[in-house]
């Protein structure tokens, strides 16, 4: 059976280890690991910027799907365009009344 003195000894230790390690600055980083960032960071807005043109593609042979299906049954289907709603402004720039 493990004695009290040994478990405060052991929850003394977890918890200082831990207040040391959250304690410890953040090295700064060196050029080489900024343009990994950077190069990371392209990379995977290329990546999403590939998964949107997708996501849109196949969108589009959804809807061209549905749309033939009820021109087969004999219902006309008008598809709205979509338009993006427009940024809101900014704090730092007042709206035009």
């Amino acid at each position: 059976m493990i004695s009290r003195k040994a478990l405060l000894i052991a929850a003394l230790c977890l918890s200082t280890t831990g207040a040391v390690y959250g304690k410890l600055p953040v090295q700064p980083m060196t050029d080489e690991q900024k343009a990994k960032a950077d190069e990371a960071k392209a990379k995977a807005a290329e990546a999403a910027k590939k998964d949107a043109e997708l996501l849109g593609k196949s969108q589009d042979r959804v809807a061209s799907r549905y749309i033939q299906q009820q021109k087969a049954k004999g219902v006309t289907v008008k598809p709205t365009a979509i338009v993006a709603a427009a940024p809101a402004p900014t704090a730092a720039a007042p709206a035009k009344k």
